[in-house]
C-alpha cells in the first residue's frame, strides 16, 4: 500500500477544524504517537504531579485517539502525555484479550523487571510486540491492547529497572541495552511467543529499542522506533561541545523525581557550578552532576549507548520523526548508519524514515506558530500496523513498496517520496556574508548572497552570560518554546547578527543537513558561537528552521580541547542538523549568528575553566569576519526544481 493511501482523509480530523492554537503550541494524534510510546510518556506527572498542562479532550475516544493539547509554559510541553492517564477506559468491563499484570521477568544479574502482558483470547502462539518505557505502564483496559490483540499479536510493557514496579536503581540510559535483550530473550522462550518479536515507542521508548538491537536477539525482528536516539552522548547531552540544558537539566530533573513549575525551572536553569547542578533539588539528583563530569565521549557514555558499530544490526527499522524534533538528526543517521554498515543485506535494504513537520509528537498539522496545511497530517500508528503486519505476520500490506525516505517539504507544505539522504540531486550552495559592520545594529546591512566576499568591515557584538540570548522555538522538548516561532524579537538584540537575501525572484528549496563556515575571533580563550537558519515571510515575519552551536574549546572534536588564543581568528564548523523546506518566491532566507541560545544549551562562562566549575559568567567581545581571505559562509543543500 503506497504511503499516500495511509495519509487520513480531512473527513477523519473534521474535530479538528475548530481547534485554535496558542504560541508554541504542538497538536499529535494518539494513534500517531504510536501509543503507547507516549501513552507512557510522561507518566513522569506521578513524581513530578504539580506540573500541570491545558488539555482539550475529544467528546469520543476512536481508535486511534484524537487530541489537541495547548500548553501554557513551555515547562510542560514535556508532559504532554499526561492526558492519557486522563481519559476514561475505551473498552467494555470484559476485554477481549487475556491480561496478566505485573509478571516479573528476570535480568542476567537476578533483578526483577515488571511487565503487563496482552494476549489474544485465543490458542496458540503469537507475534508479540514489546515495549519498555520508564514512564509507567497502561493498565489492564487499554485500547492499543484490543487493536493489537485482534490483529493477532500480543503485547508486552515493562517498566524499565527502577521504575514503576521494577527492581533495582533507576540509572537512565544505563542497563536499557543488557535489559533489553534479557527481556527479548525471556519472551521469545514464552510457549504464546511464536518467536517473532517486533518493538515499538517513543522518545526514550524509542531509545530503549535502539539500545538492544546490536546484541542481535534472535526473537528480534523489526523496530518502530519514534522519535528516537542511539547514542546518548552526541545524540542527546552534548552538541558541537555545548550542553543541551534544558534537555538534559529538565527531563532529567522530571524523571529524578523533582516537581517544578516554569519559574522554578527558569530559576534552576541559571544554577552555578554545573557540575553541582543536581545538589539544589531535595532530595539530590546526583546523575545530573554525573552529566556534566564526563563532558568526554568515556566509558560512562559508552555504557549509555549504542556505539558506533551499526554492523550488528539486522533487522529492519522503521524511524518516525520530525524537523522540529530533540531527534531530529539522530532520527535520520540511525537507519543511514545501518544502511551503510550493516553486515546484514535485508537490513541494509529496509531501513526507513518518515519525516513530517512535528515536534516530539508526530502526526499533526501545526507546529509552534505554523500551520502546514491538512497534508501535514499522517497516521503513525496505521503505519505501524502495517510495517507490523508485513514483517511479523507475513502480510502483503505494500511495506515493500514504501520509498526509503518520506519527507514532508515545508513552505510547498507536500510530502516526497526519496531514495536517499543527502539526496543525489543537491546542489550544495554556498551563502556568503556580508555587511558594512553594522549586521548587529542596521537591520537593512547584513546581506546574504553566492558572491565571494571581497574587502568588508567586520561585525561585532558583546556576549555576556547574563543576559543569554533567550531560545525562542526550534526543537525543543522542556524550557523553551518549540517549533517554528518567529524571531523579530530576538533579532532586534545587538548580540544577534543577522544577514539575509533580497526576496526571492524564484522559489529554493532546501533538504538536507545545514552546515556553516564561520570565521570568528573573541577576546575569551573559549566562548559560543550559534548560527540559525530562518525562513522570511513576505509580512516580515521570520521562523526559524534550524540551528546550531560549536564551543571554542571543542572546535576540533570533543576528544580534542584546545583553547583559543584572544583576538586570534579562527575558523569555525556549524552544524546546523537538517530540513526541508522551501522558501517561496518573495521570502527571504537569512542567517542568524550570535553566541547563546539559553536555556537550550549552558551558557559559556567566557573563561576557558575547566567545564562545569564556573561560579562566575564573563563577557567575550566577538569579531565575525567575511572577506576574501575569511569567506564566512552558510552552506545549503539546494534541490533543484525539476
Amino acid at each position: 500500500m503506497p504511503l499516500q493511501s495511509i495519509l487520513p482523509s480531512p473527513n477523519l480530523h473534521s474535530d479538528f477544524h475548530s481547534e485554535r492554537w496558542i504560541s508554541g503550541a504542538s497538536e499529535c494524534s494518539v494513534g500517531s504517537l504510536i501509543s503507547p510510546a507516549f501513552l507512557m510518556f510522561l507518566n513522569i506527572l506521578k513524581c513530578a504531579s504539580k506540573v500541570k498542562g491545558v488539555m482539550k479532550l475529544q467528546a469520543s475516544f476512536p481508535l486511534p485517539f484524537r487530541f489537541s493539547f495547548a500548553y501554557p509554559n513551555a515547562f510542560s510541553g514535556i508532559f504532554f502525555s499526561f492526558f492519557l492517564s486522563l481519559l476514561p477506559p475505551v473498552l467494555a468491563e470484559d476485554v477481549p484479550y487475556l491480561f496478566e499484570k505485573d509478571v516479573m521477568i528476570p535480568m542476567r544479574d537476578g533483578t526483577r523487571l515488571a511487565a503487563n502482558i496482552y494476549k489474544p483470547n485465543a490458542k496458540g502462539s503469537f507475534p508479540v510486540i514489546l515495549m519498555r518505557t520508564p514512564y509507567g505502564k497502561p493498565g489492564e483496559q487499554w485500547g492499543e491492547a484490543t487493536r493489537y490483540t485482534v490483529a493477532g499479536f500480543a503485547m508486552v510493557v515493562q517498566d524499565c529497572r527502577g521504575r514503576g514496579l521494577s527492581e533495582g536503581e533507576w540509572d537512565p540510559f544505563r542497563h536499557d541495552s543488557d535489559d533489553g535483550f534479557d527481556t527479548q530473550e525471556w519472551v521469545g522462550g514464552q510457549s504464546w511467543c511464536n518467536g517473532k518479536i517486533g518493538t515499538s515507542g517513543g522518545s526514550y521508548v524509542g531509545w530503549t529499542q535502539w539500545a538492544s538491537v546490536a546484541q542481535g536477539s534472535s526473537y528480534l525482528k523489526t523496530m518502530v522506533p519514534t522519535v528516537p536516539f542511539g547514542n546518548v552522548f552526541n545524540e542527546l547531552a552534548y552538541d558541537g561541545g555545548a550542553y543541551q540544558l534544558a534537555l538534559l537539566m529538565g527531563w532529567g530533573a522530571a524523571v529524578g523525581g523533582v516537581a517544578m513549575g516554569p519559574e522554578d525551572m527558569a530559576k534552576a536553569y541559571a544554577f552555578l557550578p554545573l557540575q553541582e547542578f543536581g545538589n539544589q533539588f531535595k532530595p539530590k539528583v546526583t546523575y545530573l552532576n554525573d552529566w556534566i563530569k564526563h563532558h568526554r565521549y568515556d566509558d560512562y557514555w559508552r555504557r549509555r549507548g549504542i556505539g558506533y558499530d551499526f554492523s550488528k544490526v539486522k533487522v529492519p527499522v522503521l524511524n518516525i520523526g520530525g524537523w522540529f524534533d530533540i531527534f531530529s538528526k539522530a532520527t535520520i543517521d540511525l537507519v543511514d548508519q545501518v544502511r551503510a554498515s550493516s553486515d546484514d543485506k535485508l537490513a541494509r535494504r529496509n531501513q526507513f524514515v518518515v519525516m513530517g513537520p512535528w515536534a516530539h509528537g508526530p502526526g499533526g498539522r501545526k507546529t509552534g506558530q505554523l500551520d502546514f496545511g491538512e497534508s501535514a497530517r499522517l497516521d503513525p500508528a496505521q503505519l505501524q500496523m502495517e510495517w507490523f503486519q508485513y514483517w511479523l505476520r507475513d502480510k502483503e500490506t505494500g511495506v515493500e513498496d514504501w520509498p526509503p525516505y518520506y519527507l514532508f517539504v515545508m513552505g510547498s507544505n507536500q510530502w516526497r517520496a526519496e531514495n536517499e539522504w543527502p539526496l543525489k540531486r543537491t546542489q550544495w550552495t554556498s551563502f556568503y556574508l556580508h555587511s558594512d559592520g553594522r549586521a548587529g545594529s542596521v537591520s537593512s546591512d547584513g546581506l546574504l548572497d553566492t558572491q565571494m566576499p571581497g574587502t568588508e568591515s567586520n561585525d561585532v557584538y558583546t556576549y555576556h552570560g547574563e543576559h543569554p540570548v533567550p531560545t525562542t522555538g526550534g526543537n525543543n522538548l522542556v524550557g523553551a518554546p518549540i517549533g517554528p516561532m518567529d524571531q523579530n524579537e530576538v533579532e532586534k538584540r545587538p548580540d544577534v547578527l543577522t544577514y539575509t537575501t533580497s526576496p526571492l525572484k524564484e522559489s529554493i528549496e532546501v533538504t538536507g543537513p545545514v552546515k556553516m563556515t564561520l570565521f570568528a575571533a573573541s577576546s575569551a580563550r573559549d566562548t559560543d558561537f550559534t548560527a540559525k537558519l530562518v525562513d522570511v515571510h513576505p509580512d516580515g515575519k521570520a521562523y526559524n528552521l534550524c540551528d546550531g552551536i560549536v564551543r571554542a574549546r571543542f572546535r576540533n572534536g570533543m576528544d580534542q580541547a584546545m583553547l583559543i588564543e584572544p583576538g586570534s581568528i579562527v575558523e569555525y564548523e556549524l552544524d546546523l542538523w537538517v530540513t526541508s523546506n522551501v522558501f517561496l518566491r518573495g521570502h527571504r532566507i537569512r542567517l542568524e549568528v550570535s553566541s547563546s541560545n539559553f536555556p537550550r544549551y549552558d551558557r559559556n562562562p567566557n573563561s576557558g575553566l575547566p567545564f562545569g566549575t564556573d561560579v562566575k559568567l564573563l563577557p567575550a567581545h566577538q569579531t565575525i569576519y567575511h572577506d576574501a581571505a575569511h569567506p564566512s559562509h552558510l552552506k545549503l543543500p539546494v534541490i533543484p526544481s525539476k
